[in-house]
C-alpha cells in the first residue's frame, strides 16, 4: 500500500511535524524560522490543497507559513489567521473572550489533523531519481495531480461532518477540505524515495456554515482504496506521457502482486531496499520469540504459528525497532540524483549503460507489451473477480461497498497495464459485482447502517467447497520440537545441532492464493451462462480480458503451422487461457495466476459450485424473502423459442 494513514494531536506530536517534518525529516535548528530551514534542507514549501481554502481566506498553492500551521494544527483547530482575527477584535472594542472565540474553528479538537504520506511505486520514483530532468518533471507533475484527484475523491465520496447527539448524523463538507501539502525527496536510509506529507485538517463546514469535525474512521477505512487510486493515476499519466507500461510481479509469494513499470530491473528496487532488508532480519528475530514465548507456568503464552494478523503486529513492531537516526548534512537534488545514480552503479549489481538508458529500456519492454497484449476490460467479468476476491480475503466473507472499490481499482490497473480508464468505470464494476454477485445482509440498527457506504454484504454463491485454510493447533509443540512446516501437521524433531531460530517459522497460508483460485472456480462457473449471454456479441471475449492479466512472455502463441492458417475459430465458447501456460506461471515471479490449475481441478471445483446452488439460493430466501431463479442455459432457452417442425416428433404428434 502506497499511501499510509497517522492522526496528527495538538500538543508533542505537531511539534515533532513542526520540527522534522515540514523541513523533510530533518533537525530544524533552534530559533530558526520554518523557511529558512526547509531551504537548507534543500525541501520546497508547503503548498496549500483543498477547495475548502476559500472559507479560511487562502489559495491553493499558497505557501504554508509557520502560523498557520500553529494555529490550526497545534492551537486545537483555530482560524489559520486567528492572531489577526483576534487582534482586529480587540482593536474593536470587543472582549477578549470574545474575540478569541472568534478566531476559532468550532469546538477546540486534540485530534487536529490526519497526515496522508503519498508514495508511488519503486519502479516509478527509481525512474524519477535515475532519469533526466524531462523525466523528473513529468513524474513529479503526474504525482502532484494524482494526489489533487484522490484528495477531490475524499472530498466528495468520503468525507462526513458529524452533528447531532453523539455525531449521529453525517453530511459531506459543501465547500470541501483544507491541506497542507510537504515534499520529501529521500528516505531515512538516505535511498531515493519521492513522497508527500498530505496534513489534512479535521474542521469541515457544515450546510448552516457552522464548523464541525471531520469523521477520521471514515478516512481511515477507506485507505486502501485511496492508495489504489493513487497507485492508477500516477502509473497511467507517467506510462502515457513517457510511452511506458505496467506489470504485476510478486514480491512476497503468497500475497497479491504489484503492478511495476515493465522494463525496470528488480534488481534496482532491492537495492533501494535496505530497509525492508532490516525489517525482515528483526522479524524473523521476533517470530521466533513469538512461537516460542512461554507464561510463568511454561505454558506457550501464543499460538505456534504465525497468523497473519500476529505477522502484520509483528511488522509494525520491526519497523519502529530498526528506524535509523535522523540525516545528517541536507544535499540538493541535483546532488541527491547524481549520488543515488553513483551508488546505484557501485553496489546494485546492475549494469551502468542500463542505469544510463533506463528509460530506453522501460519503454522497450512497453512495445513488447503493448504489441502482444491486448488490454480489455470486462465489466461482467471484472465483477466476478472483484466479488470472489473481496469475499475470500474479507474474514467471514463480509465486507462493505469500499472494500469493493478498492479491489476494482486494483484489478482495472491489473488489466489496463497503464492505460488510461474512462471515469466512473470503477464505480460500474462495484455496481455490476453488488447487483450480480453479492447479497445485502445488512441489519442497520443505527442512522448510520442505513448508508450506502456502510451496507453489509456478502456473496450470493457458496465457497465452502473450496480447498479452506487449515486452523493451527492449540496445543504447543514441545521446545525441544522443530515448529510444524504445516499447522495440520504434527511437530517433527529438530534437527541435532539447530539452535533456535535456525529453523523456519511456521506460518498460516496467506488468503490470496484461495482468493484467486475462487475467481477462477466462479468465472469457470459461471462461464456457460453469464459470459455467454452477457458477452456474448460484443468486440472482445473473454481471453481478451483474461490475457492482460498474463506475463507476456507466457502468451499462447498464434498458430505457425500452415495447415491450420486457413483454419477459421469453431463458434462457441472461446478458451480464455492455455492450461500449459497456466502450469507454467507457477514458476513465473511476475503474475498474480501463479497457481496449477488443470482442467480435473477445474471440473471439481465447477461440480461443488453446482452443488451449493440450492444453498445459495435458500440463503437468498432467508434474507429476501423469494427465491431466486435458477441461471437459464442459453442453448436451452434456444431449443425453446425454435419453431418446431412438422412431423412424427411435431405439433401434430399425439393428437
Amino acid at each position: 500500500m502506497t499511501v499510509d494513514i497517522r492522526v496528527v494531536r495538538a500538543g508533542q506530536m505537531y511539534r515533532y511535524y513542526l520540527r522534522q517534518t515540514v523541513v523533510g525529516d530533518g533537525r530544524r535548528p533552534a530559533r530558526t524560522p520554518m523557511r529558512a530551514a526547509q531551504e537548507q534542507a534543500g525541501v520546497p514549501a508547503g503548498r496549500w490543497m483543498g477547495r475548502g481554502l476559500a472559507a479560511l481566506g487562502l489559495a491553493p498553492g499558497e505557501d504554508v507559513t509557520e502560523e498557520q500551521l500553529r494555529n490550526l494544527y497545534g492551537e486545537r483547530g483555530r482560524h489559520p489567521y486567528a492572531d489577526r482575527i483576534e487582534a482586529a477584535r480587540l482593536a474593536a472594542g470587543a472582549s477578549p473572550k470574545r474575540a478569541f472565540k472568534a478566531g476559532a474553528l468550532g469546538r477546540r479538537v486534540m485530534v487536529t489533523g490526519v497526515d496522508f504520506v503519498f508514495r508511488p511505486q519503486p519502479s516509478i520514483y527509481l525512474l524519477w531519481a535515475l532519469g533526466d530532468e524531462e523525466t523528473r518533471l513529468v513524474i513529479e507533475a503526474a504525482h502532484e495531480r494524482a494526489i489533487v484527484q484522490v484528495l477531490e475523491w475524499i472530498e466528495d465520496e468520503v468525507a462526513v461532518v458529524r452533528y447531532g447527539t453523539d455525531g449521529i448524523y453525517r453530511v459531506r463538507p459543501p465547500g470541501g477540505l483544507v491541506a497542507a501539502r510537504f515534499r520529501h525527496y529521500e528516505a531515512r536510509s538516505g535511498m531515493p524515495l519521492l513522497h508527500d506529507h498530505l496534513l489534512l485538517s479535521v474542521k469541515g463546514q457544515r450546510l448552516d456554515g457552522t464548523w464541525g469535525s471531520i469523521h477520521t474512521t471514515a478516512l481511515y477505512e477507506n485507505t486502501v482504496a485511496a492508495s489504489a487510486l493513487y497507485n492508477e493515476l500516477v502509473a497511467a499519466e507517467v506510462c502515457e506521457e513517457l510511452g511506458l507500461a505496467t506489470e504485476p510481479r510478486t514480491v512476497t509469494p503468497g500475497r497479491r502482486p504489484v503492478m511495476e513499470i515493465a522494463g525496470v530491473p528488480h534488481e534496482l528496487i532491492r537495492w533501494t531496499a535496505r530497509r525492508s532488508n532490516q525489517i525482515a532480519t528483526c522479524l524473523s528475530e521476533l517470530e521466533h520469540e513469538y512461537v516460542t514465548a512461554v507464561d510463568d507456568n511454561g505454558d506457550p503464552k501464543f499460538l505456534p504459528v504465525v497468523s497473519e494478523r500476529a505477522r502484520a503486529k509483528l511488522e509494525r513492531i520491526a519497523a519502529r525497532k530498526t528506524r535509523p537516526p535522523k540525516k545528517g548534512k541536507a544535499r540538493s537534488l541535483a546532488q541527491l540524483r547524481a549520488d543515488w545514480k553513483q551508488s546505484a552503479i557501485r553496489t546494485s549489481g546492475v549494469a551502468a549503460d542500463v542505469i544510463d538508458s533506463l528509460l530506453e529500456y522501460a519503454r522497450a519492454a512497453a512495445a513488447v507489451i503493448r504489441a502482444r497484449v491486448t488490454a480489455v476490460v470486462d465489466v461482467a467479468l471484472a465483477a466476478v473477480d472483484v466479488a470472489a476476491t473481496v469475499f475470500v480475503m474479507n474474514g467471514g466473507g463480509r465486507f462493505h461497498r469500499r472494500h469493493l472499490l478498492a479491489e476494482a481499482r486494483r484489478h482495472l490497473a491489473l488489466v489496463l497495464r497503464g492505460r488510461r480508464r474512462e471515469p466512473g468505470l470503477d464505480d460500474q464494476v462495484v455496481a455490476a459485482a453488488i447487483s450480480a454477485h453479492c447479497l445485502d445482509i445488512s441489519e442497520p440498527k443505527t442512522i448510520r447502517g442505513l448508508e450506502a457506504g456502510y451496507r453489509l454484504y456478502t456473496a450470493r454463491w457458496n465457497l465452502a467447497d473450496l480447498p479452506a485454510r487449515r486452523r493451527p493447533p492449540t496445543p504447543a509443540p514441545d521446545p525441544d520440537r522443530q515448529p510444524p512446516a504445516d499447522p495440520g501437521e504434527p511437530p517433527t524433531p529438530r534437527p541435532p545441532g539447530q539452535d533456535a531460530g535456525e529453523w523456519k517459522i511456521p506460518r498460516i497460508p496467506l488468503q490470496h492464493e484461495r482468493a484467486v483460485l475462487a475467481g477462477a472456480a466462479v468465472r469457470e462457473q459461471l462461464r456457460t451462462t453469464t459470459t455467454d449471454t452477457v458477452v456474448r456479441g460484443r468486440a472482445y471475449d473473454v481471453a481478451r480480458h483474461q490475457q492482460a492479466a498474463m506475463p507476456e512472455q507466457l502468451l499462447t502463441p498464434e498458430p505457425t503451422d500452415p495447415e491450420h492458417d486457413d483454419q477459421e475459430q469453431k463458434p462457441g465458447r472461446p478458451e480464455a487461457l492455455d492450461l500449459t501456460a497456466l502450469r507454467a506461471l507457477r514458476q513465473s515471479r511476475t503474475d498474480m495466476e501463479a497457481l496449477e490449475l488443470t482442467a480435473e481441478q477445474l471440473r471439481h471445483l465447477a461440480a461443488a459450485l453446482t452443488k451449493t446452488g440450492e444453498a445459495a439460493r435458500a440463503r437468498k430466501k432467508k434474507y429476501t424473502g423469494r427465491e431466486t431463479t435458477p441461471p437459464v442455459d442459453p442453448e436451452r432457452q434456444e431449443e425453446q423459442h425454435r419453431p418446431q417442425q412438422p412431423g412424427p416428433h411435431g405439433p401434430e404428434a399425439g393428437r
